[in-house]
């Protein structure tokens, strides 16, 4: 029997678990991106229009800023309660 047989053997297992874990991860992200417009989205349509001109928008343009994935809301400061 050959030990370094089946060392070799496990790495190779590790590297693809570590490739699906990545992958997971990966989607886990833009599902939770996604989640996250959503509820921007939610929060915006929610506001009066008054609202929306007082932050320098439209109802129009909601879903441009929901849409935009390079958007963060952290440069927008803390939301609004």
């Amino acid at each position: 029997m050959s030990m370094t047989h089946s060392a070799g053997g496990l790495g190779h297992t590790t590297d693809s678990a570590s490739r699906i874990f990545s992958s997971l991860r990966s989607c886990w992200g833009a599902f939770r991106e996604w989640r996250q417009r959503g509820r921007l989205g939610d929060e915006l349509c929610s506001l009066s229009d008054q609202a929306l001109m007082d932050i320098g928008m439209t109802r129009g343009e909601i879903e441009y800023v929901v849409s935009r994935r390079s958007f963060d809301r952290e440069e927008c400061g803390p939301p609004l309660r």
